[in-house]
């Protein structure tokens, strides 16, 4: 008898799929591995893979429920064409939408919303506190994803010391989270997770738990919740040092990372046979 195989649940964004100046190809030109543009925004290439990571992808999504957990709104989700079959679930705005055959599950977005209502301050209060405290002299654009969290686009070499601290400060206890992911610092309600959004997916599927990956603060949730679980060698997590016991580290950065990280779900979902 054969046991029930885990899931894999992935971030996208510099964890699985890399902007031009994420890649991190430090090496000679000449070297360089091919890669394959998975998103085209406003007629231009956008995000990359590694067509080697392509195909290791797409030979986990036939074996394996594979479940996008982004931070992304669903319409930025949708720019995307990763390789293989569309997925059949996918967790868009950090767990506000699960997307079931592309749809967003209402069943799903009424829990979201009774969470919220129940332990955050209202989007509106966090909004007008943004715009109130931030400087004209670094901010780019003040912008709010599904009604859901806001983000700030910011000059980063701007930012002035210790503002990014204040804020979190003033957020923690009004039931929200900070987290700055190169240029956006996002602000999102604390019951607004991945980790719960892909649960409802193991849950409906049966699946024998999750394997996961992610480089951000916003991802620490998902890989605290999943079976085993990997965060490259750059970003926020790897920043600030941030392990756990069953999380490996690699050693990887950039697209060389996301490669790293789909052979590691490869081999977390070789079947196994059940005692």
């Amino acid at each position: 008898m054969t046991a029930p195989a885990p899931l894999v649940a992935s971030d996208l964004d510099r964890t699985l799929i890399y902007s031009a100046p994420a890649l991190h190809l430090t090496g000679p030109d000449a070297a360089a591995p091919r890669l394959l543009c998975v998103e085209v925004y406003e007629g231009r290439p956008l995000s990359y893979l590694t067509e080697t990571a392509a195909g290791l992808l797409a030979a986990l999504a036939g074996r394996t429920t594979f479940v996008p957990a982004t931070t992304r709104t669903r319409e930025q989700y949708g720019r995307i064409r990763l390789p293989g079959p569309p997925p059949a679930y996918a967790v868009c705005a950090n767990g506000g939408h699960l997307l079931v055959g592309g749809a967003s599950d209402q069943d799903w977005q009424r829990t979201v919303a009774a969470r919220l209502a129940a332990r955050c301050a209202p989007l509106a209060e966090v909004r007008a506190h943004l715009l109130r405290t931030a400087d004209d002299a670094w901010l780019r654009s003040a912008r709010t994803a599904e009604d859901l969290f806001a983000y700030l686009v910011v000059e980063r070499p701007l930012l002035p010391d210790g503002w990014v601290a204040e804020l979190a400060g003033w957020a923690e206890p009004r039931g929200w989270t900070v987290s700055l992911q190169g240029r956006k610092l996002y602000v999102v309600p604390q019951p607004l997770t991945k980790s719960a959004a892909v649960a409802e997916v193991v849950r409906r599927t049966g699946a024998g738990g999750f394997l996961a990956a992610g480089d951000s603060l916003l991802d620490t949730d998902l890989l605290l919740a999943a079976d085993r679980a990997w965060r490259p060698g750059h970003g926020e997590l790897a920043d600030t040092g941030w392990q756990a016991a069953h999380v490996t580290a690699l050693t990887e950065r950039g697209v060389a990372a996301g490669e790293a990280i789909v052979r590691a779900f490869l081999a977390g979902t070789e079947p196994q046979r059940a005692c």
